[in-house]
């Protein structure tokens, strides 16, 4: 695919996607938001790419939603009818709250590598991913409040879940940055590294290993995980159930099983 705003490799069943408007801090612009979900329709459908990796190009993982973008908006709402006008500011926040959602609608697993200062939407893109690791120069902030507004495309809705309701609550309405140590110790990323080049290493690492799993069961696994997130034991149990009872029985199993008898690496087909 051809993108404006991100570069995408595939190598070894890891697709790396990266935000790549480095001289603008990688900041979100309107192309930027489109291509994102269109990266993560290619990511699901291609069966080759196993895992995604988002990441950033140049000093910064993302500034945030670029302002040009959001002062552009008056224009493009505008209706001599005020509710026609706010129906459309509805309609686009539902569109941008759907970029980001199509992270977690997308059946592979997304690793973020933050390799800088991750600012503003850049939250709302990492909270969507299944797993966040930073390198040391890295900070975050949900910037939204010192810009006069709420955060509307995820973060409001994703970090409480991941840090807890009273320090997401902290962040939200402060705005204050949160180092790479201090992000580990709240369990906003799973780990930090000394360096973008280090960061790189350990996550290329960790998602060649998650590729070299059981594909299938991979994609079950998130889906489950995404779902009980959301619904009771009870349910998610339920939904467990049907779900095994249409895939478990799959070549993978038996691939699995094999190659563990025979201590040998199992060979899973896309």
């Amino acid at each position: 695919m051809e993108f404006s705003a991100l570069n995408v490799d595939l190598t070894d069943n890891v697709a790396i996607i990266t935000l790549n408007r480095p001289e603008k801090a990688n900041a979100m612009n309107e192309p930027m938001w489109h291509e994102i979900e269109q990266a993560m329709d290619w990511l699901d459908s291609t069966p080759e790419a196993r895992v995604g990796i988002i990441t950033g190009s140049g000093k910064y993982f993302t500034s945030g939603i670029d302002l040009s973008m959001l002062a552009s908006i008056g224009s493009k709402i505008k209706e001599d009818c005020d509710g026609r006008s706010r129906e459309k500011l509805r309609r686009l926040i539902l569109d941008l709250q759907g970029t980001l959602s199509s992270i977690e609608r997308c059946r592979k697993p997304v690793l973020a590598a933050i390799n800088g200062p991750c600012i503003g939407g850049g939250i709302d893109l990492i909270t969507a991913c299944d797993m966040r690791y930073c390198s040391a120069n890295a900070y975050f902030s949900v910037k939204e409040i010192d810009i006069g507004m709420t955060a509307d495309v995820g973060t409001l809705q994703r970090l409480p879940r991941l840090i807890g309701e009273g320090m997401a609550r902290e962040l939200v309405y402060t705005g204050r940055n949160v180092d790479a140590s201090e992000a580990q110790a709240i369990r906003l990323v799973n780990r930090n590294f000394e360096s973008p080049e280090a960061l790189m290493q350990g996550v290329l690492e960790m998602a060649r290993t998650i590729a070299a799993k059981s594909p299938l069961s991979i994609r079950g696994c998130k889906e489950m995980i995404t779902y009980a997130r959301d619904h009771s034991v009870a349910d998610s149990l339920n939904y467990m159930a049907t779900w095994n009872a249409a895939m478990l029985l799959s070549k993978d199993i038996y691939e699995a099983m094999g190659a563990n008898m025979q201590k040998r690496d199992a060979v899973f087909k896309d």
